[in-house]
């Protein structure tokens, strides 16, 4: 077989799952409930968000929060700082792609 399979976790369940970790990209799946997110940082790659379903509120830099919705893809550059939080009541599902993958 020359591919290789990898799988993320189908749930409303709260998870950040390190699905692909290698030198070319990080892969990470998250699901948040209302009020969950990320922790206030800074970005250590060019980062790809994409929204798979629910509402994504996000604050960059000193920017005001903005929202982004199922179909929306975000690119956040090298070094921007971020919080990542579901403020609505559905399930917020999201794939991040870190690319390059940063380095350790």
């Amino acid at each position: 077989m020359i591919e290789k399979i990898y799988k993320y976790s189908i749930t409303d369940d709260k998870a950040v799952e390190r699905v692909i970790m290698d030198d070319n990209i990080n892969y990470i799946h998250m699901v948040f409930n209302k009020n969950d997110g990320l922790p206030e940082h800074f970005s250590n790659s060019n980062v790809y968000m994409t929204v798979l379903r629910g509402v994504l509120s996000i604050k960059l830099d000193e920017q005001e929060i903005h929202e982004y919705k199922k179909g929306d893809i975000l690119q956040i550059p090298f070094k921007t700082k971020m919080k990542v939080t579901n403020l609505n009541e559905d399930v917020l599902e999201l794939i991040v792609v870190k690319a390059p993958a940063p380095s350790k």
